[in-house]
């Protein structure tokens, strides 16, 4: 088999946000063309397995684990792609020269790239976007252009699914620029059809038909015909979303008779799906029940938890719509099941919309009520306005930056016309007085145009300036909000003045912060809390100030020690400061609140618990908190006190859950509740200052070049 490396157009299925029409999405990796990916060459690669298994030559490793890889999709190509992953970054720290490191981190950029696909397909979203970021830094440090439109297309694909239409938009743009300045058109073709999704989400049917024939064109040109089948499929989205079913079920046809041919599955699916919509709005349930029960066993069958969702909603909303209203239960249940596995926001949403209609005609009120709620909140999450007026901001910039592209071409143009005419004066002098006024003509053109670039280069030296006012301007009032934040925390001398034995560790994600801790002195009981509002930044911040008032006015005003009637008072205040709004307001706190009196402890929880690590333990006891909020809930109940009884050398910690939930460590996972339980009992035999240091050191090791994921807050305390 002769090799050559090229780009791989991978079809995932994407769902429409208020239909059951199934788009394509195209991602893509690096390997081998569509034939060889899709058969295999199963001698080449028993052959290339012997190698990686008889071989100690890390070289060979690699070459043998690429060749499996390029050649074959399946259940285990995750694992022999991390193993090549390793085995790069092994072989990078060992004494390579300039030329093997150079292949060797090209290599790893492509792993990288390919692991990022494969969690991604795998519904793992969190390892997808660490490898990909990992990735962009290798390509980025290689200046790799083309590696680099592919990975933005990814990225684009990924945030798409998540509902962040303006991020989605932002890289399918920077990707086309970079593949329209190689003129990379087949990478082109892939953008823009990515791009037609963002505007078909967003009810521009015109705008996303347009962008969709873009592609098409490319591919037709180019004999693409995985691209030709997912550009087909998706054409006829458009024309069903228009109402014209004919052309519709056209397209569909065309796109699954491309997809047979070439033996692609997940098209097949996706091409089958869309016709049993289409015979269902024509109402031919017998057509319809056939192509869906053929799209969901192709599903099944290779793994697609997307695609699966969508058909179990599909056939759910048939039953529902037949009055069987059980069978549509079991199907919306494994939908949503599989959409929340994924979290694409649009299958949620579908999923939960149907539960709730079955939930009220089964009388199941607070479930139906429970399921619209969600419902909304996924709506709201992929076309809100901003989204909306983001992908109209990014439409302008795509233009005005090919606009600018063009304009600084024809500059210069003028200015290597310019020189060629000095070069050849002498010439000029000696030409007729017509030629001489020829020139003039042509010098008084450059000039001018020169003026105008000098007048535009002056008008975006004002605009960066301007924008460089606007923005300081935003930073130094965050930098007061800082202050004003800091002036509602409890000073150090003061915490240690009541808690001597303690640490509070306080790592804000960005300038202020939604946590905040909490400390204060009533009837000789020590009233110490670390609380955590909703959001992060300057939004939770706001939240942090009310809800602190809170806390302070239910002890202050209303005499409270007890930790479980505190919460409940805080839980009114806070509930009736965001009644005054206009608009619904959800915003409110988790917090871990205790009472210190003698070496009785008293502690209440809004979701965050209580740990207390007793002298010589191996383990961790913990106090669970009530799972409700300080804020608006479904069903609120009193908060919960527990006593307990301290020995001298017990220690206690309350956090917010910023520490466990960041992600870091080799594989970029969450550090999760039981790491941190494990590092605290780690460090039982230091003093509490020394604990400190090394939570924030391990906090820091583990996060990596990872950015904060949240506001981090732990408060310890020794007895």
């Amino acid at each position: 088999m002769k090799k050559k490396l090229i780009i791989l157009f991978f079809l995932i299925p994407f769902l429409g946000t208020t239909q059951n029409f199934a788009d394509k999405t195209f991602y893509l990796i690096d390997s081998l063309d569509l034939d060889d990916l899709t058969k295999g060459d199963k001698e080449l690669i028993d052959n290339s397995l012997k190698l990686f298994h008889s071989t100690k030559d890390d070289t060979l490793k690699i070459q043998s684990l690429s060749s499996i890889c390029e050649n074959m999709m399946h259940d285990d190509w995750e694992k022999y792609q991390y193993y090549q992953y390793s085995l790069i970054k092994n072989s990078l720290s060992k004494n390579t020269s300039k030329k093997e490191s150079l292949t060797l981190k090209k290599s790893l950029a492509s792993a990288l790239n390919n692991l990022g696909f494969i969690h991604m397909n795998n519904g793992d979203i969190d390892s997808a976007l660490f490898y990909n970021h990992k990735c962009l830094e290798v390509r980025k440090e290689l200046n790799d252009k083309k590696g680099l439109a592919i990975l933005y297309n990814n990225f684009g694909g990924i945030y798409k699914n998540q509902g962040d239409i303006a991020l989605a938009l932002n890289y399918f743009h920077k990707g086309l620029k970079i593949q329209e300045e190689l003129s990379d058109i087949r990478g082109a073709a892939v953008s823009l059809n990515n791009i037609g999704q963002i505007y078909k989400i967003q009810k521009d049917l015109d705008l996303a038909l347009e962008y969709y024939q873009k592609s098409l064109e490319i591919r037709i040109s180019n004999k693409d015909k995985l691209g030709m089948s997912g550009s087909y499929n998706n054409i006829a989205g458009v024309f069903q979303a228009k109402n014209d079913l004919e052309k519709a079920l056209e397209y569909c046809f065309k796109g699954l008779n491309i997809s047979i041919e070439i033996g692609d599955k997940r098209g097949m699916a996706s091409s089958y799906n869309n016709i049993g919509y289409i015979y269902k709005i024509l109402g031919n349930k017998s057509l319809n029940e056939e192509y869906w029960l053929k799209s969901i066993k192709i599903r099944e069958e290779i793994g697609d938890k997307e695609g699966a969702s969508s058909s179990y909603n599909n056939i759910g909303l048939d039953n529902y719509q037949n009055s069987e209203f059980a069978k549509a239960r079991t199907m919306a249940e494994k939908g949503l099941q599989l959409a929340k596995e994924i979290g694409f926001p649009s299958l949620i949403e579908r999923n939960a919309g149907l539960l709730s209609l079955i939930a009220t005609k089964q009388g199941k009120y607070k479930e139906a009520f429970e399921m619209r709620n969600l419902e909304i909140q996924m709506r709201d999450s992929i076309a809100s306005e901003e989204n909306i007026r983001a992908a109209a901001q990014q439409q302008a910039k795509y233009e005005y930056e090919k606009e600018q592209a063009i304009n600084d071409k024809e500059h210069e143009k003028q200015l290597a016309i310019e020189k060629e005419a000095k070069a050849k004066q002498k010439i000029i002098t000696y030409a007729t007085a017509s030629g001489l006024g020829l020139v003039g003509i042509f010098l008084f053109f450059v000039i001018n145009r020169l003026n105008v670039t000098r007048r535009q280069k002056g008008i975006i030296e004002l605009a960066h300036t301007e924008l460089e006012e606007k923005n300081k301007e935003i930073t130094d009032s965050i930098q007061y909000a800082k202050r004003i934040q800091n002036a509602i925390l409890p000073p150090n001398k003061l915490v240690k003045e009541y808690l001597q034995e303690s640490f509070i560790l306080y790592k804000p994600k960005d300038i202020v912060a939604g946590d905040f801790y909490w400390l204060e002195l009533k009837d000789n009981k020590i009233l110490f809390a670390a609380a955590d509002c909703t959001g992060h930044g300057v939004p939770g911040a706001m939240v942090s100030v009310i809800c602190n008032n809170g806390l302070n006015r239910s002890v202050r005003e209303h005499g409270l020690t007890d930790p479980g009637e505190i919460l409940n008072k805080t839980r009114e205040i806070v509930i009736s400061e965001f009644e005054k709004s206009e608009d619904e307001v959800k915003d409110g706190m988790d917090i871990a609140l205790c009472s210190l009196e003698g070496n009785v402890l008293k502690y209440a929880g809004a979701n965050n618990p209580l740990w207390i690590i007793r002298k010589n333990a191996t383990q961790i006891e913990e106090v669970k908190a009530n799972k409700q909020p300080i804020g608006k809930y479904s069903e609120n109940l009193a908060f919960t006190t527990h006593t307990i009884e301290l020995q001298k050398g017990d220690s206690v910690y309350i956090f917010s859950d910023g520490y466990s939930d960041q992600f870091g460590g080799e594989k970029g996972k969450k550090m999760k509740a039981a790491n941190f339980k494990k590092l605290l009992l780690s460090i039982q035999n230091e003093t509490i200052e020394k604990q400190k240091q090394l939570i924030d050191e391990a906090f820091e090791e583990w996060k990596g070049d990872l950015e904060q994921l949240d506001d981090v807050c732990v408060i310890g305390i020794k007895a």
